[in-house]
């Protein structure tokens, strides 16, 4: 016998299989790529609000015209002067450090007879109605400081609650509900909420300052994950491949 005929055979992996693996194999280092410019951008973004946050306010005009070219205004802050119209404020179901209570959402009436919805913060549950906050139900002009906050389109998931407007109380912060459940034009109602800030009110309620910033950035976990499992096949493949041609009978 010549050398060829005692050489072992190659060891190829059937084309069926081979495609497969090499199918398997660009998906989940697709899937992890795309996972690590999802980071980067879930890091630009976070980096552009905490700018945001610390930035000098801007008059509220400012974010009005920025929300009509369809800019971004949230977490934005802004100033607004007005009038509290306390006996129209809605009540937001909220969790605060622990506690269970509400956001009062009350509309200032600006200068032009326009209407401002403003979250004045937290309260205690057993705080809910205002007359056992009378000293925080502010008469004169008050100058609010705060974060924009967009309108939310529709109910954000099928889990939340329907509002119970009946009982002031609501699940999510329909906008357009809170104007026309105690009689506003949603015309004269502008299109975005402002998160006060946490300027004290008198006796301490509602309590300013409430806004969570909660933007979960797991994409290095899942890039990880991705790149992980892209390993563990090429190894399996690996072995598989070897095995395979350790069992081979020579010539």
């Amino acid at each position: 016998m010549t050398d060829i005929d005692h050489a072992a055979p190659r060891r190829r992996l059937p084309v069926f299989t081979g495609t497969l693996v090499l199918i398997a194999l660009a998906i989940l280092i697709s899937l992890g790529t795309w996972q690590v410019e999802r980071l980067h951008w879930k890091e630009g973004l976070i980096a552009d609000i905490a700018a945001r946050q610390v930035a000098a306010p801007v008059p509220l005009a400012d974010i009005e015209a920025m929300a009509a070219a369809g800019g971004e205004i949230e977490y934005r802050k802004v100033t607004a002067t007005g009038r509290y119209i306390n006996n129209k404020e809605r009540h937001f179901f909220a969790t605060w450090r622990g506690q269970t209570g509400y956001y009062i959402y009350t509309p200032l009436e600006l200068a032009d007879g326009r209407i401002l919805f403003v979250n004045r913060g937290f309260v205690p549950f057993d705080n809910k109605e205002p007359e056992t906050r009378m000293q925080g139900q502010l008469t004169d002009q008050q100058t609010v400081t705060g974060l924009a906050r967009e309108k939310l389109p529709g109910k954000p998931s099928w889990v939340v609650p329907d509002n119970d407007v009946a009982k002031n109380i609501f699940y999510w912060k329909d906008l357009d509900v809170m104007a026309e459940s105690v009689g506003l034009e949603k015309a004269s109602v502008i299109p975005f909420f402002v998160d006060a800030d946490s300027t004290p009110n008198p006796a301490g309620l509602p309590i300013g300052g409430v806004t969570q910033v909660d933007l979960p950035n797991d994409h290095l976990q899942y890039a990880f994950t991705w790149y992980g499992l892209a390993a563990v096949l090429l190894v399996v493949v690996a072995i598989s491949w070897f095995r395979k041609g350790a069992k081979t009978p020579q010539q």
